[in-house]
């Protein structure tokens, strides 16, 4: 398994709309593995292929403290299933250090493949339909700064620039 590079906030390759899988074979199953291993070592909750240069819409999930729920939703869909909103602070591995209120539906109905390529479908509620939303969000080249009003977006834009310019 290997860590990989996750790129940062305002890199442009953040934007680009995942690609569907067309076969869950073993060089797939192998970027999961990579990607909850990066995940981990971050450390998130949450992780979309997107982050991490590979445009496939693939998402690695795990809510639990210990490590223990590791979730695969390959090529995921999901559907809003109120109209309630519920507002969480968020954070993202992409967007490191800053976390700000968003609100997002409360109920969704996910449909995905498992690491293994067979179709499931699950309700989610609370902080799993945030964060199916969130990485979801991440496939189609958006991110959580996209709900925030243009000044607050632009404040952490030119904070990470300025740390990206201080790294290098």
């Amino acid at each position: 398994m290997a860590i990989l590079n996750i790129l940062e906030f305002p890199d442009s390759r953040l934007r680009t709309i995942a690609k569907p899988v067309e076969v869950v074979d073993d060089e797939v199953r192998q970027l999961i593995d990579d990607m909850f291993e990066t995940m981990y070592e971050a450390p998130g909750i949450g992780l979309a292929a997107s982050q991490v240069n590979v445009h496939k819409r693939i998402v690695v999930m795990d809510l639990s403290e210990d490590r223990s729920a590791p979730m695969v939703f390959i090529n995921p869909q999901f559907e809003t299933l109120t109209d309630e909103m519920d507002q969480y602070q968020e954070g993202c591995l992409s967007v490191p250090g800053f976390y700000e209120n968003v609100d997002r539906p409360q109920r969704v109905k996910i449909n995905a493949l498992d690491r293994d390529g067979k179709p499931f479908e699950m309700i989610a509620e609370g902080l799993l339909a945030v964060c199916i939303q969130h990485e979801c969000d991440h496939l189609n080249g958006k991110l959580f700064v996209d709900y925030l009003s243009n000044l607050k977006r632009d404040r952490i834009k030119k904070k990470l620039e300025k740390l990206h310019r201080q790294n290098t």
